[in-house]
């Protein structure tokens, strides 16, 4: 009977396969980590390649974990990381240069160029989104200008172009199916978020033949199903979301006013407005939450580039610790007479900021501070840039809402660590609720796909299965939590000045 689903995540640093039972319990799962490839300052790339072959090794390591074959599997849903965008060619699914991740700063000098010529005006009017290296359509022109013939090649429609879920789609359908959803489709700085089509004007500036292009379908639909042989019998394949998307499904995050932050490789705040896409006036962007049945859920969006990665740059940068896990630990033994500051813009700072420029910086430092001071500032680093993107959203959201029934959800790596989600809900002023099942990004993925597939209930009934495993109450007094954040925005200032 084929009543399990397959969440296929590709994330930044790894890949994992997690199977769901239609009650959204996990049966099994598999995870692969992959090179990741620095060539310059603020240049991040993957080889293809590498996604690809983990997207296939853990499907099948959680489909034989599972001991399930593809008869039992009612469809495969895909999750990934946004705005890294691959070009290959048609014939082949070869691509003709390394992925170029959201996290790639190369095209700043072009993104700044675009600016000063006054388009911004125009691409946030129809994208929601920012004129920023992080976003896909100066990474494909960089390719298409880098690689040599390719240019001609793709205005003859020879070659493909795609986020990692598209893709990976093309790869899983043989070349069959050449399509991506709503919200990834709107991470492009492509599409027209309001009309629901890519916008022949963005593709003239930005220098995109069309011929590239994937269809754009609903978050639930029909993608079409696997090549046999990759799985021993073909499997439908019927949700595909962006990973912060997917994660705001997974959080049942379906009604307007509902707030939800993933902390992984980066943190990703999506605030659900409904039908309505409200334009920001703090920085924000304005995306697609979610598409179903034709109708766009939109969401307001702020993006922390750096977040789990602070914590891979204590461990792997400096050696302090020799696991995430023991982070929280080491953090909660700081001396709470130091105030130290991390503002970690490894790679710029993103949401209100915007500054693909700037590098990091740590303030306060005396000679007696240490690993634990330094631990401490890291996760701070993070919850601070939240309370930044939630001030900002409370603004744009408006109608009356003074924030204080705020909650916020949350999910990712991070939020595993009991300290640091203590110290967001005292940084933040509000309660803190951790989901039951850690892997959300995945479980909204599984959803969609069984959605679609026409196994699992609507949003409404979704909702009513979420579950909460923990809150996080405020605990710090008023008058610190101003004092923190006070020194936090000093230092900010020390550094954008």
């Amino acid at each position: 009977m084929s009543d399990h689903l397959l969440a296929l995540d590709q994330g930044t640093t790894s890949t994992r396969a997690i199977v769901f039972r239609q009650d959204m319990s996990v049966a099994s799962s598999a995870q692969e980590e992959f090179p990741q490839h620095f060539p310059a300052s603020g240049w991040v790339e993957h080889e293809p390649e590498d996604l690809w072959r983990s997207t296939l090794s853990t499907a099948r390591a959680a489909l034989a974990a599972a001991g399930l074959g593809p008869r039992e599997i009612a469809a495969i849903g895909i999750t990934n990381q946004r705005e890294t965008v691959v070009v290959w060619d048609r014939r082949t699914g070869q691509a003709v240069h390394r992925a170029i991740v959201w996290q790639d700063r190369r095209t700043a000098d072009t993104c700044d160029r675009l600016k000063r010529e006054g388009h911004e005006a125009l691409v946030t009017a129809r994208t929601g989104l920012l004129v920023d290296p992080y976003f896909s359509a100066t990474k494909v022109g960089w390719i298409l200008d880098s690689v040599p013939g390719a240019r001609e090649r793709a205005e003859r429609g020879d070659l493909a172009l795609g986020t990692v879920d598209s893709y990976l789609l093309y790869r899983l359908t043989g070349g069959a199916v050449h399509a991506t959803d709503a919200t990834n489709a709107c991470r492009t700085l492509l599409y027209d978020i309001h009309r629901g089509e890519w916008c022949d004007d963005l593709l003239a500036l930005f220098g995109v033949p069309r011929a590239m292009l994937p269809e754009v379908r609903d978050c639930a639909a029909d993608y079409g199903t696997t090549l046999p042989e990759l799985f021993g019998g073909a499997i439908a394949i019927r949700g595909i979301a962006g990973d912060q998307q997917a994660a705001t499904v997974g959080q049942a995050c379906f009604r307007p006013g509902m707030l939800k932050a993933t902390y992984g490789t980066g943190c990703f705040a999506l605030l659900n407005t409904g039908p309505t896409a409200v334009a920001s006036k703090n920085r924000l962007l304005t995306t697609i939450a979610y598409q179903l049945e034709g109708e766009p859920t939109y969401a307001l969006e702020g993006a922390i580039f750096v977040a789990g990665a602070a914590v891979q740059w204590l461990r792997d940068g400096l050696g302090i610790i020799a696991d995430a896990a023991e982070s929280g630990p080491l953090a909660a033994a700081a001396d709470a007479g130091q105030e130290v500051y991390l503002v970690p813009a490894f790679v710029g700072l993103g949401a209100p900021w915007w500054n693909p420029n700037v590098r990091g910086a740590l303030f306060g430092l005396t000679r007696a501070t240490g690993p634990a001071e330094l631990c401490r500032a890291a996760l701070d680093s993070v919850c601070f840039q939240t309370a930044d993107l939630l001030e900002a959203m409370q603004a744009d959201w408006g109608e009356g809402r003074d924030g204080g029934g705020m909650v916020l959800r949350v999910d990712g790596g991070m939020s595993a660590s009991d300290w640091t989600m203590q110290r967001l809900a005292d940084l933040i002023g509000a309660p803190v609720d951790r989901a039951e099942v850690k892997e959300t990004t995945a479980l909204g993925a599984a959803y969609l796909a069984g959605l679609g597939a026409g196994i699992l209930p609507g949003p409404d009934q979704f909702t009513d299965r979420w579950r909460r495993e923990r809150r996080f109450t405020p605990q710090m007094d008023g008058e610190s939590r101003a004092r923190l954040l006070t020194g936090w925005r000093a230092a900010l200032k020390g550094l954008l000045g």
